[in-house]
């Protein structure tokens, strides 16, 4: 007997459900997409951009505290040295 695999919903649409349930259904049954597909694809593009450019941000903060560390270790133990 073949196992029928249930359909994925995610987060967004629950919550796009609970705004509209007929603009769900329209999507999801019907098959229809709403008008600014473009806009929408431009918003995602942007999105992912700014999650790249905060991701980054974290990473050079990260690197920026290990260098000031290391640079606080160099000075003291240079202290210790002479």
């Amino acid at each position: 007997m073949a196992h029928r695999r249930l359909p994925t919903i995610r987060a967004s649409e629950v919550g796009e459900y609970v705004y509209c349930a007929r603009s769900w259904w329209l999507r999801r049954v019907a098959g229809l997409e709403p008008e600014g597909r473009e806009r929408r694809e431009r918003g995602t593009t942007l999105h992912r951009r700014h999650a790249r450019s905060v991701a980054l941000s974290r990473l050079l903060l990260a690197a920026a505290v290990l260098l000031g560390v290391a640079a606080l270790i160099v000075l003291v133990g240079g202290g210790y040295a002479g």
